[in-house]
């Protein structure tokens, strides 16, 4: 059985490109596509050393620092590739990977991280926090997401059987292409993020410093707070704004950008971890509560079934309901008003959820029981004279043992 991969582009290694290399290790013998490709060595060792096939956008000018600029051109980019020779195509896809063609004989499922937030519920926000809510750009810009909202929902047509990484991504995907999906939490490395040492006496928020993530929010929260040491680990566009609010607060501290074994330490000794951005599903918290540390985080998004709150028996941490300073410096007090009630053994438990080897069995036993499925169907369908016949066709192909899935309905 041929098996093809497609991710939406590959230029780091982040939550999506974790769940891609869970896929590789499932199905190592599987063939990698993307738009573009410009992974340095040390994020492929994750991938198994695989390249991916890619598109005209990765000859592109500027398309290594710059391939979001391409963005118009991705649905065209995507339905360039040729993966008709394939007789199981999964995407990973957060953007364009699920729009691949595909035909009747192959069966194509898709793990949706989300449905492209910006051109969906999400558009008003992007446009605001990327300066594209008046004038001409903002007309362009509007254009734009409005074909790739089409172009979204008609590729949705495509997909055999959704997959989604959250409950809250499933009714995402429920209201862009009224489609039902299984919810697979993604993978987080639970045997990396282990409990280790004392806690000692500091918050700590980490996390790319762009505007959804709300990293200055967290600043100012703290500098509200002159007696609450934060620690922040990040870097991105909104460093100079978390920046500008911490020069007047001593007892915040910027790291910027750090590697995994700083952060991992960090972790480990945090009196609790902050996060203020509403997720798709978050890592981050996951990974916190893997090291015995407590979540403090906006209850909205994939936390909500990551981060059990305190009305829950063995809590693991803060729900607060506004994405403000006013809430969650609130939320802060009411953390350290029942810290006792939030245990180690509890986050830890908690996070063991989302291991690894956890999605990659329930993500091969998806797929192998839709293979399954889709052969039955496809034999049911054919008179008995022709699947005799089918059933020789296979067994005297150059691809003996060759999978022929068919759509179901």
């Amino acid at each position: 059985m041929r098996i093809a991969i497609v991710h939406d582009w590959l230029v780091s290694y982040a939550g999506a490109e974790r769940v891609l290399a869970s896929l590789i290790n499932v199905w190592p013998q599987a063939d990698l596509f993307s738009v573009i490709d410009f992974l340095s060595d040390q994020d492929r060792a994750h991938l198994r050393g695989k390249v991916a096939r890619t598109t005209f956008i990765q000859k592109l000018p500027g398309a290594r620092k710059h391939y979001s600029r391409y963005l118009p051109l991705m649905p065209l980019a995507i339905e360039q590739l040729d993966l008709s020779g394939y007789d199981l195509i999964i995407s990973s896809s957060h953007a364009v990977a699920k729009g691949v063609l595909s035909g009747p004989d192959q069966l194509h499922i898709s793990y949706v991280n989300s449905p492209i937030r910006y051109a969906w519920d999400l558009q008003h926000q992007y446009l605001r926090e990327s300066g594209l809510d008046k004038g001409i750009k903002s007309s362009l810009a509007r254009l734009v997401l409005h074909y790739m909202r089409l172009w979204d929902q008609r590729t949705a047509a495509g997909v055999d059987a959704f997959i989604a990484n959250s409950a809250f991504i499933g009714a995402r995907i429920n209201k862009a292409y009224r489609r039902d999906s299984t919810v697979i939490y993604p993978p987080v490395d639970t045997l990396a993020f282990t409990p280790l040492g004392a806690r000692q006496d500091f918050y700590l928020s980490a996390s790319r410093m762009v505007p959804y993530k709300r990293m200055p929010m967290i600043v100012e929260a703290f500098a509200a707070m002159p007696d609450k040491r934060l620690i922040m680990i990040g870097d991105g566009p909104d460093l100079a704004k978390a920046q500008a609010i911490a020069r007047l607060a001593p007892n915040v501290t910027l790291l910027g950008f750090q590697p995994a074994a700083v952060l991992l330490e960090h972790m480990r000794s945090a009196k609790a971890f902050v996060f203020a951005a509403e997720e798709d599903f978050g890592i981050s918290p996951v990974e916190a509560q893997a090291c015995g540390t407590p979540v403090i985080a906006f209850g909205k998004g994939g936390v909500l079934e990551t981060v059990l709150g305190l009305d829950h028996m063995h809590p693991t941490g803060v729900l607060y309901r506004q994405q403000n300073v006013a809430s969650l410096t609130a939320a802060i007090g009411e953390f350290e008003a029942a810290q006792s009630r939030v245990t180690p053994q509890a986050c830890r438990s908690n996070a063991e959820r989302f291991s690894v080897a956890r999605f990659e069995q329930e993500i091969k036993a998806f797929v192998e029981n839709r293979l399954s499925t889709a052969q039955l169907v496809y034999r049911a369908r054919l008179p008995q004279q022709h699947w005799s016949a089918q059933q020789a066709l296979v067994a005297s192909s150059e691809l003996p043992g060759r999978v022929v899935p068919i759509k179901t309905v």
